[in-house]
């Protein structure tokens, strides 16, 4: 009886959140074009995109044209709705970039530029009122 109990509660604990559930293979050279529903965003210039439900397939993106503050900031949170509202559940297409470094793939992420209906994702950003000020 005592481990049925243990048992029960412990399926009624919350799950633990996964912090990153975009599991799909990046692009690896400059130039390449995908595209997909976003499904997913990790922070104010991160997001993750696919053309199924299956988050094995979906793309980790680091906007190219867009650096916000990091999550744990004090605007961190508002940054990252703000972009969930400009482009969440919608379809956008991006190009892989080189970062500074001349890297495409950085911190598990592509670098991209990314557009929803042929406006690019980092001025949409700002005229809904985000400001850059990320590293």
């Amino acid at each position: 009886m005592k481990w049925l109990l243990i048992s029960a509660g412990l399926l009624l604990l919350p799950a633990v959140a996964q912090a990153d559930p975009c599991e799909g293979r990046l692009p690896e050279r400059a130039g390449e074009a995908f595209a997909g529903m976003v499904r997913y965003v990790g922070d104010g210039d991160s997001l993750c995109l696919g053309n199924t439900a299956d988050p094995a397939a979906w793309i980790e993106v680091r906007l190219s044209d867009f650096d916000a503050a990091e999550l744990q900031s004090p605007t961190g949170r508002a940054d990252r709705e703000r972009l969930f509202r400009v482009v969440g559940r919608r379809r956008i297409d991006c190009v892989v970039v080189p970062g500074r470094n001349g890297r495409v793939i950085v911190y598990d992420r592509v670098i991209a530029s990314c557009r929803l209906n042929g406006r690019r994702v980092g001025d949409l950003l700002r005229a809904a009122g985000g400001l850059e000020g990320g590293h």
